[in-house]
């Protein structure tokens, strides 16, 4: 369970760096569908992730009770979702360009969606960066609120 779980996280974090990468419009249609699969990819790591590690919390690992009084979890389930909601915007904003792309056409992304997408990848990656500290910090057993 525990190599799933890195598995799909350091997936998820290959499709948001790509994701970052790609994004830089003036967008072609091969561009634009490019995100769109590697956005695909990071949603089904990012259920992997969330599914995995209840799993591992509620039968493989040291149990609920331990983990929910462990105050870097709580941070690290938080940001996890905060994470989450924020890459709706990114995701919404993909979706939007299917109609055009079936018609071949690239998707115009204005100035201020470009800004607001780009913002939202950086939160979702500053995101990751609490995730990590908190994950090493739980592994010495920080934050145990006994």
């Amino acid at each position: 369970m525990a190599f799933l779980h890195h598995l799909a996280a350091f997936t998820l974090v290959a499709a948001l760096a790509v994701e970052v990468a790609l994004f830089k419009p003036p967008l072609t249609v091969v561009q634009a569908r490019r995100l769109q699969r590697t956005d695909l990819i990071f949603g089904v790591a990012a259920v992997v992730v969330l599914v995995v590690g209840m799993l591992r919390v509620a039968f493989f690992e040291k149990g609920p009770g331990y983990y929910w009084r462990d105050a870097f979890f709580l941070i690290k389930l938080g940001a996890f979702i905060l994470a989450a909601l924020i890459s709706i915007y990114p995701t919404v904003t993909f979706l939007s360009w299917s109609k055009a792309l079936k018609a071949g056409v690239a998707p115009e992304v204005g100035e201020a969606r470009t800004r607001s997408v780009r913002m939202c990848m950086m939160l979702e990656l500053t995101a990751i960066l609490v995730i990590l500290g908190c994950a090493a910090l739980m592994a010495r057993g920080f934050g145990y609120l006994r």
